[in-house]
């Protein structure tokens, strides 16, 4: 009998080996499920603030597009401020105004696109004239006609400008 025994308990040893294998192999299963599953809701979790961070940015854009005409406004009574009056006491409170107004936009990720002397990029430029100018190589801006604005490096007003042949 002790033979018999000893035979059943080794069937008997060799069947838990053969499930304990079989636990081990399921436990490395659920082990890599609950890692991807892990991964994946940290990818979303990340891909979730990103978006959320980009909606803050462009919140507002909509009060921007309001501000920037004003801006332009702003700039161009400045550019005609009498030169006589140019020391005067108000055109100095203008002037901080001004500055102030830029240091806002540029606060807000407002930066306005290069203009004069840049080569023409059609992404940042729009151009409303084309000619034969003196001292500049072709396709080069020569003059500002409208402002233009990104907002955190993505472009919402081209600058509309007129470009040498």
């Amino acid at each position: 009998m002790s033979e018999l025994n000893l035979e059943e308990n080794s069937n008997e040893i060799e069947e838990l080996k053969a499930e304990l294998v079989l636990a081990q192999k399921k436990v490395e299963e659920h082990l890599d499920g609950w890692k991807r599953a892990k991964a994946d809701y940290l990818n979303y979790k990340k891909d979730t603030e990103k978006y959320q961070a980009e909606m803050i940015q462009y919140a507002n854009a909509a009060l921007i597009a309001q501000l920037l005409p004003i801006y332009d406004n702003f700039k161009l009574a400045w550019q005609h401020v009498p030169a006589e009056q140019q020391k005067s006491d108000w055109v100095t409170g203008f002037g901080h105004i001004k500055n102030q107004f830029s240091d806002f936009l540029k606060n807000l990720g407002i930066q306005e696109i290069k203009t004069v002397g840049e080569k023409f990029n059609p992404e940042i430029h729009e151009a409303v004239a084309s000619e034969e100018k003196d001292g500049y190589d072709a396709d080069v801006v020569f003059e500002e006609v409208k402002s233009g604005y990104s907002l955190h490096e993505k472009v919402i007003y081209p600058a509309k400008v007129k470009v040498t042949k």
